[in-house]
């Protein structure tokens, strides 16, 4: 698929790949390490740790031959997703938390509670505004192109399509509800 979001979740969209990313960003590097933290299935880590090393995220390190044990590092790659990471745990704790967020983003030097936001980085300016949208790139292909001029509106509004307010369902003759489009 010629969708970079798509293209970007084969890599990352199943929800073990993220949590191992998550940890080998928080400094876990080993096998072990990593099925404490998750406890996942063995099988299961070593399927998405090979996953990891062929999408390129993750590098695979021999650190003992007696008996052979590796260890996975993160790739340039990798750092580069801590952004979305970021990202995921400010959206988790904005909308998932009802008992309070168990994990917040801090300044390390002074303590405070960070709220990350993606921004343009020519202006400084937060990318939420009706001023931003996404747009066909040169290798975008006829249906990327009507794809995203269809989308525009909603786009430009930053109100989508499902979430915009419907009309409330009418009563008709016979007591059954008529739901508007």
């Amino acid at each position: 698929m010629p969708c970079p979001i798509a293209r970007s979740l084969e890599h990352v969209g199943e929800w073990w790949s993220i949590l191992i990313l998550r940890d080998a960003l928080l400094g876990l590097t080993r096998f072990d390490q990593f099925q404490k933290s998750l406890g996942i299935a063995p099988n299961m880590l070593a399927r998405r740790l090979n996953a990891l090393v062929a999408g390129g995220l993750l590098e695979r390190r021999r650190y003992s031959e007696r008996p052979p044990r590796d260890e996975y590092v993160p790739t340039a790659r990798a750092l580069d997703f801590r952004p979305i990471l970021i990202a995921l745990l400010a959206w988790g704790n904005k909308h998932f938390t009802p008992e309070g967020p168990s994990v917040l983003l801090v300044n390390t030097r002074t303590g405070a509670t960070v709220d990350p936001v993606l921004v343009d980085s020519a202006t400084g300016r937060s990318i939420t505004g009706p001023e931003y949208a996404l747009a066909p790139g040169p290798a975008a292909g006829e249906r990327t192109q009507r794809r995203l001029a269809s989308a525009r509106e909603a786009w430009r509004s930053g109100t989508p399509r499902a979430a915009r307010p419907r009309r409330k369902p009418s009563v008709g003759r016979r007591g059954g509800t008529n739901a508007t489009k």
